[in-house]
């Protein structure tokens, strides 16, 4: 065995989590590799919810499901991830974030500490017990850092007793590499 990339771990971790029937979020819709990847994991009997603030990613995630035929499965939402509960009725068994900007498209369109901070902390509230958030976090970009500082604080913060925290990362890599953290709910939390 060897250690995994950081992508490779992403999806090791949605593969390990996601089962035929779940709902999960893809908090950042992208170019929907991962809400691809969700769509199979789930099967005919689950549900994908995929958020993106951006019409082109949307789109581009919306071409790539109905080129997987897995569209059916999907809901393509074109708003931001924060809005979680407006959408998101049912338990949630899994997320997972790419956090940063939209490769390919305008760099200075990236995602916000408060809303992605609000983002996880609504999907906390709905996620199941064994459920996981899997955030893959990009810095090396103006506002990263600030973002990056401001998601650790936060899940620092919260009750190991409730959700354990992980952080996955290469630490003799040069020019801010990604890194992961993943948050398994192992107790209610909170109030539920």
């Amino acid at each position: 065995m060897k250690l995994q990339r950081v992508l490779n771990y992403a999806q090791f971790l949605m593969k390990d989590f996601v089962e035929a029937g779940d709902v999960v979020v893809d908090a950042t819709a992208g170019n929907g590799y991962d809400t691809a990847l969700l769509a199979e994991l789930v099967g005919e009997s689950g549900h994908v919810y995929a958020f993106d603030v951006q019409e082109q990613a949307v789109e581009a995630t919306k071409r790539r499901l109905n080129e997987l035929n897995l569209a059916m499965r999907c809901d393509v939402i074109l708003d931001g991830h924060e809005q979680v509960a407006s959408y998101v009725k049912e338990p949630i068994k899994a997320a997972v974030f790419n956090l940063g900007y939209l490769p390919g498209a305008d760099h200075s369109i990236v995602t916000k500490p408060s809303t992605t901070v609000a983002a996880i902390e609504a999907i906390i509230k709905q996620l199941v017990i064994g459920g996981v958030i899997i955030l893959v976090i990009y810095h090396g970009h103006e506002g990263g850092k600030e973002e990056r500082n401001q998601v650790i604080d936060y899940v620092s913060s919260l009750p190991q007793k409730k959700i354990n925290v992980l952080r996955y990362e290469f630490i003799n890599q040069k020019n801010d590499p990604p890194f992961i953290i993943a948050l398994e709910k192992i107790k209610a939390y909170p109030n539920e």
